[in-house]
Formats: C-alpha cells, sequence, structure tokens
C-alpha cells in the first residue's frame, strides 16, 4: 500500500485534503497528518511515507525547509518520497512552481487539480518507487530562485564585522572569515585565529556578503570560497569541505553540492 504524510498547520484544510485524497486514491494510506514544520521532518524520517503533502507556509519550518532537511537527513539507500507542496502563493509563485516543474495544489483545494496531481503521482510510482533525489533538488533551487523577493533597498556590503570575544568586541575584516554558521539566535565567525560571535541571523548577514566570495552551502552554513582546498564524500555520500587554517570539515548539504561537482 502507498502511504503519505500530510504537514498542514489549518486542522480543517487538513482534514480536508484528507478526505480528499481518501476520495481520489482509495489505496492510499496517510499515515500521519502533522501541525507544523518540526513534526514533519521529524515523522518523515521516523515514517518513511511514499509521498509528503507539505504546506508551504507552516510554523517552525517551512516546507521548503522540510524538504531541504529531509535531502540532507535521508538515509543512505532508502527510496526518497515524492512531494508535493500545497501553496495559497499568488500567480506569479504559481508560475515559479510550473518552471520548477514542482508538484503543487493549490488551496483551496479542488478535487480537479488534486486529481490531476495523484495520476502524476501514480504513474511515478509505478515506473519508479523513489522520488529522485537530484531532480528534488533542482526543483527546489528553482522555486527558492523563482520566487518572488520583497523589494528591498540595496545593501550595504559588509568590510568588517564586530563581534563579542568574552567581554571585548573584536574587528574581524570579512576577508578574513573562513565560515560563517549559525547557533541559535547568534551566528558564529570562524577564522584562522579562533571564533566569535554576532547577534543576527544568516538570512539577514547573506545579502551583506558578497556572492562571488561567500556561498551558503548549508542552511546554517556559508563558507568562503577562497577557503575552500578540497570537498570530499564520506562512506554515506555526504559531502564536506576542507578549509584553509581549519582543522574541521564543514559540512555540504545536498541542495549546495552542486557548486563543487567539478571538485
Amino acid at each position: 500500500m502507498t502511504t503519505a504524510l500530510i504537514a498542514e498547520d489549518e486542522p480543517i484544510l487538513a482534514a480536508t485534503l484528507a478526505a480528499s485524497l481518501k476520495r481520489l486514491w482509495p489505496g492510499l494510506e496517510i499515515v500521519a497528518t502533522c501541525p507544523h514544520g518540526v513534526a514533519a521532518l521529524a515523522d518523515a524520517l521516523a515514517r518513511q511515507p511514499d509521498v509528503l503533502f507539505l504546506d508551504i507556509k507552516m510554523p517552525g519550518k517551512t516546507g521548503l525547509d522540510v524538504a531541504e532537511e529531509l535531502a540532507d537527513a535521508w538515509p543512505a539507500g532508502k527510496p526518497f518520497p515524492q512531494i508535493v507542496f500545497v501553496t495559497a502563493y499568488d500567480e506569479y509563485a504559481v508560475q515559479a512552481f510550473d518552471n520548477a516543474a514542482a508538484d503543487y495544489v493549490l488551496k483551496p483545494v479542488s478535487d480537479e487539480r488534486l486529481g490531476r496531481t495523484v495520476q502524476r503521482l501514480r504513474q511515478r510510482l509505478e515506473a519508479q518507487p523513489a522520488g529522485g533525489m537530484e531532480s528534488l533538488l533542482a526543483q527546489l533551487r528553482a522555486v527558492a530562485q523563482l520566487q518572488p523577493q520583497p523589494a528591498q533597498a540595496p545593501v550595504e556590503r559588509l568590510a568588517v564585522i564586530r563581534a563579542a570575544v568574552g567581554n571585548q568586541v573584536r574587528m574581524i575584516p570579512v576577508a578574513d572569515v573562513v565560515y560563517f554558521e549559525a547557533t541559535d539566535k547568534y551566528v558564529n565567525v570562524v577564522t584562522a585565529e579562533g571564533e566569535a560571535l554576532i547577534r543576527t541571523s544568516l538570512r539577514e548577514l547573506l545579502p551583506q556578503l558578497d556572492d562571488r566570495q561567500f556561498w551558503q552551502v548549508h542552511r546554517g552554513t556559508i563558507v568562503n570560497a577562497t577557503c575552500v582546498l578540497s570537498a570530499v564524500k564520506d562512506e554515506a555520500g555526504k559531502l564536506a569541505l576542507n578549509m584553509k587554517h581549519r582543522p574541521e570539515k564543514v559540512r555540504v548539504s545536498p541542495l549546495y553540492a552542486h557548486l563543487f561537482r567539478q571538485m
């Protein structure tokens, strides 16, 4: 029997989607209905369903966050699920999903649209039990690039970072940073000489960095590309970077592995 997980923070919409799926796909077993992204991630890893219906906007983690983190944490050798995004986005954003060839259903969910999605899912599962990991990652990258972003004033590039080290404030030239790493409400600034904390988020920091030099390689990590010595894979196929001046390896999410393919 084919299994599915629904992640939707609005109980009525979750129940409506489940009822529609049972009507349109009698052989589908819904193994979990999750009210937020954190539960969806945990249940998906525990239950390993064949199909995931992920609401884009959820508390804790978005549907895109869940999909990215699943790609990062999915057990090696296990079939990766088919993913359908459930979205209330406007026409422009839906076009982004179409351009990315990503499966989606639009709220409020109609039987006609959901029926076409179910038909595609059944055909894919019959032809190939597992969802294509590389196909999903390409879709996530395309959707992230095509989603409309709120208008923002030009951001001035950082030249120096003011970071706390004990009771002192260090002035760190951005060029000296080996990588940035998210830690709760702070970002850890890692240099050849040591580490320091700044009270910001990676999302706020990234637009202030030169994207030709600083690359996001994980949802919680940005590296200085000039400090990357090599990219290596472990026995499970996970990618990590050897960095100049640092003994530890920096993990690369599958979503960003294409940046180092030639290495």
